[in-house]
């Protein structure tokens, strides 16, 4: 008794340590991972027990629903972005499950079908229901599903949306930049979103290559099996004296068991990764998605009703499995309009009345609706102001605001090449009565703060000011300033410092806000007046270009370009001409515009020499050239840079340090490429430094001077 009584103390103790031990070691997934691999490995090479490969074929066919059910009940893609990992080693296992079982088919299978395990044993019977025939065509069947159909079709769309979703990158990457810079997000929101951008980048560009897996395993699956049948019937009788029938059936069996408990779980996976890459624009659950859009229509669900009870009446076809289906489909139907109709009932539950109108009352409204008419035009420019500011409007000396806007007209008509809209002015009892708020389309690009009766003053060499004040930053470019008293002004100029009045602060506010916007002020009817106004030698070749060769919408967007990077349109007859030249064998908005650029090279050096007389040149190097032109996707108008975020941070952090490098020696230096990467480059450079110049090799002109500072 004592003997009997410590055995089971120390069997106790052994599964207590036993239990521990498997806890502690499954606390370790990742050797329990590394672990699994090599086991994985270890059954390519080795030899495995029947008893042991009918485990692990039931734990593949378990593992490849467990995908399936996980699929069905993700709610984004994302969500399981190890899928293409899974992939692989869900692939890997099959495979090395087939060959040990290939093994044991081929070196057992004269014993009898249960040479390769009950679970291959009981596949081929259960498929095969006593007919070597009717085995393989349902085999052939279930294979022709999993290559040709769901394989073929989720391996194309992964490789359609791995195109769509870097093709959409750059967009999105611009997006969250301008909700940062519009404070709709925080600085942490925006590196969890380009996070999660970059992570479905990779997601899909992985699935596409993933999905080859599924194909491969289906491919290998059928050679396998051919390779078990006729490699079989010639061991069992050439080598283990078996007669052809017996050999033919034993082998079919073998074989196809063997093949339909590793097509099964493929199949099944194929299913999964169809359902996961067609998700990618469906929120939600599978079933949630796919039942609250099918219902979301009861008059199909009737239509689909009525048809199947008239082909249950038809003659020849069975009246029981139409009438069931056509039952439920209509009472799905009633059931979803009723709830439909509550819905409705439920957001119109307010009564209304509706009450005679007499002809004064008529009369009234038609006025109504002329002045809602006229409520409709909207302005192109309107710079509202605080009711502090409205003296800066009223006053009778030289700095009248409205004479200023004036002159702003007229100095960006001669730099810009056409004439600025008119800015209506306006007072805003509803903001600071020292705001001013510009806006373009009724949209607010801007404002500021200033204070009418102060003076503004700035240190041009960013030293300390030392004059009382009030601390500012100047709204145009962000400098340090400070509010003065006009008392200090001939202290302020003896110091050497600049000095601004109230109101031409809010002119140059306004001044670089127009030319950052300025491709919204050239609008088409703009584009026409510009045609209409030309000399009468040039109309000539404007009836030759327009409408024939290029309409005035694609040259609007030429000349939208040329402004949008500070080139004057005001040579229009040269920007005419350089269109001709190209428009006779392409309408494509990029190549025009940067041939217009080469031919007016002069013209862009010209405005980028500095006081010395040269270019200050930063050369963009050979590899960041490559780099840049090998991630080009589209074509035509569609062409776009799509960098990874790694590469794309790292090409920014380069250009910033050499340009503010000698942008803080007093150079603005400009970028030069070659023709091919500069609208890319462009593109890149414009989102964190907007007023920077980027050239090209072709833009230099024979005659204009360069100086190279550096590479970039």
């Amino acid at each position: 008794m004592k003997n009997n009584s410590a055995n089971l103390e120390f069997s106790k103790i052994n599964k207590e340590t036993l239990t521990k031990k498997l806890y502690e070691f499954l606390q370790h997934k990742d050797i329990a991972f590394a672990i699994g691999i090599l086991c994985i490995i270890g059954v390519l090479i080795f030899p495995v027990s029947t008893g042991l490969l009918d485990f692990l074929l039931s734990a593949s066919i378990a593992f490849s629903v467990l995908i399936l059910m996980t699929v069905l009940f993700i709610d984004k893609p994302l969500d399981l972005s190890s899928f293409p990992s899974i992939l692989l080693v869900v692939t890997m296992l099959r495979l090395s499950l087939n060959i040990s079982t290939t093994r044991l088919i081929l070196s057992n299978g004269h014993k009898g079908t249960d040479a390769a395990g009950h679970v291959v044993e009981a596949f081929g019977y259960f498929v095969m229901q006593g007919s070597v025939v009717i085995g393989a065509i349902v085999f052939a069947i279930l294979t022709i599903i999993n290559f040709v159909v769901i394989t073929k079709g989720s391996g194309r769309i992964a490789e359609v949306a791995a195109r769509f979703s870097l093709d959409a990158m750059p967009g999105k990457q611009m997006a969250i930049d301008a909700d940062v810079a519009a404070g709709v997000i925080n600085q942490e929101q925006a590196q969890q979103k380009r996070k999660n951008l970059e992570n479905e980048s990779t997601f899909f560009g992985s699935m596409d290559g993933a999905n080859k897996f599924v194909r491969g395993d289906a491919i290998a699956g059928l050679l396998i099996t051919f390779i078990n049948l006729i490699a079989g019937i010639i061991i069992g009788t050439l080598q283990q004296d078996m007669s052809f029938n017996k050999a033919l059936k034993t082998y079919t069996i073998l074989t196809i068991g063997d093949g339909l408990v590793t097509q099964i779980p493929a199949l099944i996976v194929s299913i999964s990764a169809g359902l996961l890459v067609t998700k990618s624009g469906v929120h939600g659950s599978a079933d949630k998605a796919i039942f609250q859009q099918l219902g979301r229509y009861p008059q199909s669900l009737a239509i689909s009703s009525g048809l199947c009870f008239f082909m249950g009446i038809m003659p020849g076809l069975p009246l029981v499995p139409f009438f069931i289906a056509g039952s439920i489909m209509g009472g799905a139907s009633f059931w979803l309009n009723k709830v439909q109709k509550q819905n409705t009932a439920n957001l119109f539950d307010t009564p209304t009345t509706v009450s005679s109108v007499s002809r004064a009352e008529d009369s009234v409204s038609r006025e109504a609706s002329s002045q809602q008419t006229s409520a409709l035009h909207m302005d192109m420019i309107k710079l509202e102001i605080g009711y502090e500011l409205l003296p800066l409007v009223e006053q009778s000396n030289t700095l009248k605001i409205t004479d200023q806007i004036k002159g702003l007209r007229k100095q960006l008509a001669k730099e810009m090449g056409f004439v600025v809209p008119s800015v209506r002015v306006q007072d805003n009892m509803q903001i600071d009565g020292n705001m001013y708020i510009l806006k373009i389309k009724e949209i607010e690009v801007g404002r500021g703060h200033v204070q009418r009766d102060k003076l503004l003053i700035m240190e041009p060499t960013g030293a300390p000011i030392k004059i009382p004040g009030e601390d500012t930053k100047e709204p145009a470019f962000g400098l340090a300033a400070r509010w003065i008293n006009p008392s200090y002004r001939e202290d302020a100029l003896f110091k050497g410092y600049t000095v601004i009045e109230s109101s031409t602060v809010i002119i140059t506010h306004m001044t670089e806000l127009l030319k950052e916007n300025v491709t919204e002020l050239l609008t088409y009817a703009e584009v026409q007046k510009l045609l209409d106004n030309l000399p009468d030698g040039h109309k000539k070749l404007v009836n030759e270009i327009i409408p024939t060769q290029i309409s005035v919408v694609v040259l609007q967007r030429i000349l939208q370009s040329l402004l949008s990077e500070g080139i004057s349109i005001r040579d229009l007859p040269g920007i005419l001409e350089a269109v001709s030249e190209l428009s006779s064998t392409t309408t494509n908005v990029q190549k025009l515009t940067e041939h217009v650029r080469v031919r007016l090279a002069k013209q862009i050096c010209n405005a980028n020499t500095n006081e010395n007389g040269y270019i200050p040149i930063l050369v963009l190097s050979t590899d960041w050239e490559q780099v840049i032109a090998e991630h080009i996707v589209g074509e035509g108008d569609n062409k776009q840079i799509v960098l990874p975020p790694s590469k794309l941070h790292e090409f920014v952090a380069d250009v910033n340090k050499e340009y503010e490098k000698y942008a803080s020696i007093g150079e603005t230096p400009v970028i030069l490429t070659s023709a091919l990467v500069r609208p890319f480059v462009r593109k890149i450079i414009e989102r964190v430094k907007p007023s920077a110049v980027i050239m090209s090799q072709n833009e230099i002109h024979s005659k204009a001077k360069i100086k190279t500072l550096a590479q970039i």
